[in-house]
């Protein structure tokens, strides 16, 4: 890395410019690492520009440390492993939440530092018009993946409440429910490719009606799974819901992120309609069971 010379300032000054520049140098390194995975050339020009940056703000920092410093591994590698999981647009976003903090601290350096306004500024416009440019395959579908789980949860939910009273039994219970699950799965993925197939959009029907159909399947095999390994309904049932409310908290979280909108009001109008589904289920597969006088 290329030298210059460097700046007087305190001792606590230093420590914490070191750590910015251990978070820059980190990001650079990330970005690079992403670059190459990433197929699309504009958005291989978009990070790559990004990357540049952030190696320009190590080297701004660099000049008051005269310290060279290497990533941090351990960010380096959550920030990859995010990336895999849930596609790079959510983890620069996230990782730019992250660097509020951090911008605003800068912001109080300007008068010692002049080029921390600079940072500032590139912070807070320069990236951000970059990373509205990124173009995300799964954003894009992200339509497709939002009915395939809003439907499942607030279906399955609702099967599941209702059969547990209905069958009281754990086994018949997760039968019936991956039966009505994977049919009402293919039936979703079906629907959305002919939905696909009769608008004019650059979206491959065949590509949507997958993420659909796979986001059920999924969602159905969280929701049944306590009651393949519980044997008390009464048990596997709030277990079910709760794992309901956690997918709800993960993915609006996720899109609260990836798309910048409100977390809390997405969450609460899905917990609440899942959760009401369910409620109203469960009272109907009590009074289907006395009203038929069925006894398992």
């Amino acid at each position: 890395m290329r030298k210059s010379k460097q700046m007087t300032i305190s001792a606590d000054l230093k420590s914490e410019l070191l750590q910015y520049q251990r978070n820059e140098i980190t990001e650079h390194y990330f970005y690079q690492r992403l670059i190459k995975n990433i197929s699309s050339e504009k958005n291989r020009q978009v990070l790559l520009k990004i990357s540049r940056q952030e190696l320009q703000h190590y080297y701004t920092w660099r000049k008051y440390t005269g310290i060279d410093i290497g990533p941090d591994r351990y960010k380096l590698w959550k920030y990859l492993i995010l990336a895999r999981v849930f596609g790079f647009t959510f983890t620069i976003k996230f990782m730019e939440l992250s660097e509020e903090a951090a911008q605003h601290r800068y912001a109080a350096l300007c008068d010692s530092i002049p080029e921390a306004k600079s940072i500032v500024d590139d912070e807070r416009r320069h990236e951000n018009e970059l990373i509205e440019l990124l173009d995300e395959r799964r954003l894009r579908y992200l339509g497709s993946i939002v009915l395939g789980l809003n439907d499942a949860l607030v279906e399955l939910t609702g099967v599941l409440a209702g059969l547990t009273l209905a069958l009281q039994n754990t086994n018949l219970i997760a039968l019936a429910g991956l039966i009505t699950g994977i049919a009402a799965a293919m039936s979703m993925g079906a629907s959305e490719y002919l939905a696909k197939k009769l608008e004019e959009s650059d979206k491959n029907p065949l590509r949507a009606a997958f993420y659909t159909g796979i986001t059920y399947l999924f969602t159905v095999g969280f929701l049944v799974l306590p009651f393949l390994v519980i044997e008390d309904y009464l048990l596997a049932l709030p277990l079910s819901l709760t794992t309901a409310i956690l997918i709800i908290g993960v993915f609006n979280y996720y899109i609260a992120v990836a798309k910048e909108v409100s977390f809390k009001k997405r969450f609460l109008a899905m917990a609440g309609l899942s959760l009401g589904v369910s409620a109203l289920s469960f009272l109907l597969g009590l009074g289907i069971r006395t009203l038929l006088g069925v006894e398992i």
